[in-house]
């Protein structure tokens, strides 16, 4: 069976742009063995041959059938995995006068069934490296960190934002997902954080016409990521400007929808 080096192995989904391409670029320069997954197979090898220490998974979230698949095509590599990023989102507004019902569904199964089939994936590889771990740790041997989950979800599941509703309803059941996660897995010594980033400059966010205050470049977002979570936090929210604003308005729902009214209708008035 072929195996990849005997450095701690990683794995990224998401991979092709954005937040998961540039922590695909961060954890290899690190040194990480890192696997890279998205549905584009075309992306994927090129950026194979553009950063080191990059292996392509092809993986469509969405597909249950898949997941066996999956887990063997990893297996020829490694049987551990150090971490996961379960990053593979996306993001559409409801149009409330001209709903989409099955948008949501659609931004439902990407956001949070996703994330669901990527953890099923996963969580045996994490399970070996905690067995890895204990036999080094039997031979006195240097004991890497807890393997950990680290999802990416977003601080818009902090206060209702107006057309988000599909957006924002995946995201709070995927915090809702990992935290409850996190106390099942933490007996097998597996951590799992919780990644709650503000606006990141992405071909998702490209698309957005509205104003998005302290948004930042994917690779200050993603270098932010991977030293957030190196201790392992249950959740990790930035920038930290923005949350305190929005933890604010979480107590004060009421000042938050009448601040967001007028903004809201100023800018339908412009796209008119």
């Amino acid at each position: 069976m072929m195996k990849a080096s005997e450095k701690l192995s990683v794995w990224v989904t998401g991979a092709t742009s954005g937040i998961g391409l540039a922590l695909t670029q961060i954890l290899s320069r690190q040194g990480y063995q890192v696997f890279i997954s998205a549905r584009n197979e075309k992306k994927l090898k090129q950026i194979t041959t553009d950063v080191n220490n990059t292996i392509a998974i092809p993986f469509d979230i969405m597909r249950e059938q898949d997941i066996s698949t999956v887990k063997q095509h990893i297996l020829r590599y490694t049987e551990t995995l150090h971490q996961v990023f379960v990053n593979a989102g996306s993001c559409e507004y409801l149009n409330i006068d001209t709903p989409d019902w099955s948008m949501v569904k659609r931004i439902t199964d990407i956001n949070l069934i996703g994330a669901v089939n990527t953890v099923a994936v996963a969580l045996p590889f994490l399970q070996k490296q905690v067995l890895k771990n204990q036999e080094l740790h039997n031979q006195a041997a240097v004991i890497n960190t807890q393997p950990q989950i680290i999802g990416i979800s977003s601080l818009a599941t902090l206060v209702p934002f107006s057309k988000a509703q599909a957006y924002g309803a995946s995201k709070a059941g995927l915090n809702y997902f990992l935290q409850s996660l996190r106390m099942d897995l933490r007996a097998q010594n597996i951590s799992v954080t919780t990644v709650l980033p503000g606006f990141v400059k992405t071909p998702l966010t490209d698309k957005n016409t509205f104003a998005m205050p302290f948004i930042m470049d994917a690779q200050v977002a993603a270098q932010r990521i991977v030293e957030g979570v190196r201790s392992q936090p249950r959740v990790f929210a930035f920038p930290k400007r923005l949350v305190w604003i929005l933890c604010l308005f979480k107590v004060f729902p009421g000042m938050w929808e009448k601040l967001m009214s007028p903004t809201l209708k100023k800018s339908i008035q412009e796209q008119e």
